[in-house]
């Protein structure tokens, strides 16, 4: 077999262009991980590529640098296998990819390699930012391409990177309408055929699960959990109440949803007759739990609903979601507690919390049998009296209500509901804690709320007779001179938002975020089939979506061929200034015919030029002839010569260069 041609090693050039495009590829996708694996790739790469600038690193070190990198990110990743690890191993083994930098070939192998990091962002985030920074990845990856391109092809007359961003752009706007037209008319299936894995690493959220401190990452977070439109009456912000998991399960530590209890029918409820119609725009959570304003009146499809009317997704919330929803007050909750729940509601482990556990008795034996109202109301006094809200809390140890009620008296919604919840099952009064979100903020633009993750929320339900359960909210009932530490102040907010305009500007990116989510993370089946309704058009069937793809597919393909032949004809400069020049002839009326060769038509208009300019002409036309058909040197500089005296030339005009006979 003949043995291949060895690929040429890499100019500098042409090396610095794909790093700076691997780069660019690697950059979207950093942004979506954990910071420390981010900060850890940026750092590899870059000392990988600064140490095989020269010369290949040594076989025995990349594979060093391979296993190791690769064991750091498991490690950090606690060995969990989801999207993000894979898309963390993904970046990794880019960051490495230089190292066998040489010829060409390395070069288009790390290109194409690269691409993959830009589309891998998309299993993580779906925001503008993220596909900016791909298109620009993208873009980057094709002027490379170019250059290596040139350098293969060792043409004379290397354009310069504006003119080779220019030849990308227009590459890249030949085939955008077909793009388009994939995009708003190929016919969309209603749910997927497939999935994605789960993360390895869940982003902050809800969960059915309340553990001391977790809560503290996401009462930071001031990213927004939802966004919700009102359509007429709305609740005021301090009723806003967006229920979510609810907790039964006590361990002494965490509080869980009870799993059993979710195959139970839902509740008896009596709702009210205020309705308030909204629609919510959910931000990806990578679970299963729902929440919605107390209390809906009927469950969207595709959810769920628990004997405690905790809600739930029948698929994970990986993706933007959008509800339209009906909820109304409660005015009465499960009047009738069975005996086995009402057991589940009193339900604590032995051992733990002695203190309040011996409170709670004291005042069930003070207030006596059926009086579990003047229990709540006992509980809500003393905490409106004596105890403070702040996020500075120390972590808690075995007895965690027993050092909040009587040490600490001060925490943040974890902390009250969960003590308060034990206190009054010590009590005998049936009580549970309910996890969601509470108020929200109208952004001016757009006139919508927004809920942000910060404004997470616990507090607690009591089941009192002849009420059903009722929410009672311990934390709402800290006096307000005892707030000292509020979620604003921890994330730097107050600072932030005294600059003038901060706020503006953070609510018309919202806005602007939220038009994204409604133009293009929005357009499902069902709006692709109302595409031309606003127009007076009627739905769209799978039929009618085909015909109109196939027809608009053939119009972009007639484009894309147009513009792809003119781009060929019109590529090189030489060629350029030369169709450049013969419309400048046929202006004059001394057009060359489209199947005339260049010599003949040159000597048919030397009968009718003046001698100088026929010289002229012909003198050019050699030239031409010589540069696009013969074999040359590639001398630039002859070249360029040759295009300045193409551009300069006009019909009738000798040379200025050429002697006068």
């Amino acid at each position: 077999m003949p043995k291949r041609a060895e690929s040429p090693i890499l100019e500098a050039s042409s090396r610095a262009w794909a790093l700076l495009a691997a780069a660019a590829c690697l950059l979207p996708l950093l942004l979506q991980l954990a910071p420390r694996i981010a900060i850890g790739v940026a750092v590899v790469g870059t000392l990988v590529a600064a140490l095989s600038w020269q010369r290949r690193l040594p076989g025995w070190l990349r594979l060093l640098l391979a296993v190791g990198i690769v064991a750091i990110v498991m490690t950090e990743m606690g060995f969990r296998i989801g999207r993000d690890t894979g898309c963390a191993l993904l970046a990794a083994m880019l960051a490495i990819k230089p190292m066998e930098l040489r010829t060409l070939r390395d070069g288009r192998s790390l290109l194409g390699f690269a691409l993959f990091a830009p589309f891998a962002t998309f299993l993580l985030d779906q925001g503008p930012l993220s596909l900016a920074l791909g298109l620009v990845a993208a873009l980057l990856v094709l002027v490379a391409l170019l250059r290596l391109s040139e350098q293969e092809s060792r043409d004379p007359l290397q354009p310069r990177t504006l003119r080779r961003i220019g030849t990308v752009l227009r590459l890249s706007a030949i085939g955008l309408p077909l793009a388009l037209a994939a995009f708003w008319l190929f016919p969309r299936i209603g749910t997927p055929l497939w999935g994605v894995p789960e993360r390895a690493l869940a982003r902050p959220g809800l969960s059915d699960t309340m553990s001391p401190g977790e809560w503290l990452d996401l009462m930071t977070d001031d990213r927004p959990a939802m966004r919700v439109v009102f359509f007429g009456d709305e609740p005021p912000p301090d009723q806003m109440y967006w229920r979510g998991p609810v907790l039964m399960d006590f361990d002494g530590r965490d509080w869980t949803q009870s799993r059993w209890l979710r195959n139970l029918p839902p509740a008896e409820i009596v709702q009210s007759d205020l309705v308030w119609d909204y629609e919510m725009e959910m931000e990806p959570t990578d679970r299963r739990q729902f929440v919605a304003l107390e209390m809906p009146l009927a469950m969207p499809a595709g959810t769920s609903n628990a004997w405690d009317h905790s809600m739930q997704s029948d698929r994970t919330l990986s993706a933007l979601t959008r509800w339209r929803m009906r909820s109304s007050p409660v005015i009465q909750f499960e009047p009738r507690l069975p005996v086995m729940l009402r057991q589940q509601a009193l339900r604590l482990p032995e051992g733990f919390n002695p203190r309040t556990v011996a409170l709670g008795r004291q005042w069930r034996m003070e207030a006596g049998d059926g009086n579990d109202a003047a229990i709540v109301d006992r509980a809500m006094r003393m905490i409106r009296a004596e105890f403070g809200y702040t996020l500075d809390t120390p972590f808690p140890g075995r007895h965690s209500a027993d050092e909040f009620l009587f040490e600490w008296k001060q925490g943040f919604c974890e902390h009250f509901s969960s003590a308060f919840v034990i206190l009054m099952r010590s009590a005998g009064v049936p009580a549970r804690v309910v996890t969601g979100y509470t108020g929200g903020y109208r952004n001016p633009f757009g006139n919508y709320w927004i809920v942000r993750r910060m404004d997470a929320h616990a507090w607690a339900e009591v089941w009192l007779e002849g009420h059903g359960w009722v929410r009672v909210d311990p934390t709402a009932a800290v006096a307000p001179e005892r707030i000292y530490d509020t979620l604003e102040d921890r994330i730097g907010g107050s600072a932030l938002r005294a600059l003038p305009g901060f706020v503006t500007a953070l609510d018309f990116g919202d806005w602007m975020r939220r038009g994204w989510n409604d133009l293009v993370l929005g357009f499902d089946a069902d709006r692709q089939r109302n595409l031309f309704k606003p127009l007076g058009g009627t739905g769209l069937g799978s039929g009618s979506l085909v015909a109109l793809f196939a027809l608009a597919a053939c119009l972009a393909l007639a484009w894309m061929l147009w513009l792809s032949a003119r781009d060929v004809r019109e590529r090189d400069p030489v060629l350029r200034a030369w169709h450049r020049m013969n419309r400048r002839y046929a202006r004059r009326g001394l057009a060359r015919a489209p199947d005339e060769p260049a010599s003949h038509w040159a000597a048919r208009l030397s009968q009718t030029l003046d001698p100088a300019a026929a010289r002229a002409l012909s003198s050019l036309t050699q030239r031409f002839m010589q540069w696009r058909y013969a074999a040359h040197t590639g001398d630039p500089a002859a070249t360029r010569q040759l295009v300045r005296d193409l551009r300069r030339h006009r019909p009738g005009h000798a040379d200025p260069r050429e002697p006068s006979p």
